[in-house]
């Protein structure tokens, strides 16, 4: 070992991780617990209301190897919430490692969720590990939205190296009803035309829908499944409504995205989508 070598550089990493309680308080729903802490916020702009939101973000601007992310909501029995994110998420070239991002919601019984994030947008080089969990109580239901966009097309980006794992999984009383994992990575991104992966998209995007009667709404889903320049296919059956969506850029899955969550939740967006 040469005794004159400069130490090794340690690169900082961001960690952080926000939790946001709400449950039923005389007769409205109301703040029970608020926890922060280093990149990860959380803050509510409609907490007044019968349905309030609550907007997650993380400062310190994007994600690249090494950092962590952690954000919970836990809604009490008879709770209905909308959760999303301030804005787009980042992952970044990664040196060492992979990004790790967790999101746990629970939801009590007879509550109701729509976890609404924005878009992930993936650079060249990036390495992102995410697991997404929610958790319902018997008699509860939620509707899920994940975008994924591969590098800016307005900006000539392409990905070719890639590290990516997405799971989602959301279970009713301990048991699971949905599990969807997601492994993409640079043979993956090489064989991107052919039909088991994204067949020449660079924009792709998950809903599912979990509740009583929710495969009655594969119709309404179905109706406005039209944006141009967008494949998309719905399904449905025992309670669960999916739909996945190909683009070939981020703005028109966006727009897809945004008219069949009008059609499923009969109501506007949160404000910070800016559609």
């Amino acid at each position: 070992m040469n005794a004159c070598a400069p130490p090794p550089v340690r690169l900082e990493r961001s960690q952080g991780d926000a939790h946001v309680a709400l449950a039923l308080a005389r007769g409205a729903v109301r703040l029970a617990d608020l926890a922060q802490r280093g990149s990860a916020k959380a803050f509510l702009p409609r907490i007044a209301g019968p349905v309030p939101e609550v907007v997650f973000l993380n400062t310190s601007g994007g994600l690249t190897g090494g950092d962590r992310l952690d954000y919970r909501l836990t809604l009490g029995e008879g709770c209905r919430a909308v959760a999303t994110t301030q804005t787009a998420e980042r992952a970044y070239a990664a040196g060492e490692g992979a990004a790790r991002v967790g999101v746990v919601h629970e939801v009590g019984r007879g509550g109701w969720l729509d976890w609404l994030p924005q878009e992930t947008i993936l650079y060249e080089g990036a390495a992102l590990d995410r697991r997404t969990e929610v958790d319902l109580a018997p008699e509860a239901g939620c509707l899920i939205v994940e975008s994924v966009v591969l590098g800016r097309a307005a900006m000539g980006e392409t990905v070719r190296r890639l590290a990516f794992r997405d799971r989602r999984s959301i279970r009713r009383a301990g048991r699971p009803v949905l599990v969807d994992p997601l492994c993409f990575d640079d043979a993956a991104l090489a064989a991107g035309r052919g039909p088991a992966v994204l067949g020449g998209a660079r924009a792709f995007a998950t809903l599912a829908l979990v509740g009583q009667g929710a495969e009655d709404a594969l119709g309404a889903a179905r109706a406005v499944l039209d944006e141009p320049g967008v494949e998309a296919a719905a399904s449905a059956f025992d309670g669960k409504l999916v739909l996945r969506m190909l683009a070939p850029d981020g703005w028109p899955l966006r727009r897809q995205v945004a008219r069949v969550l009008a059609a499923l939740r009969g109501r506007d967006l949160p404000r910070v989508w800016q559609v």
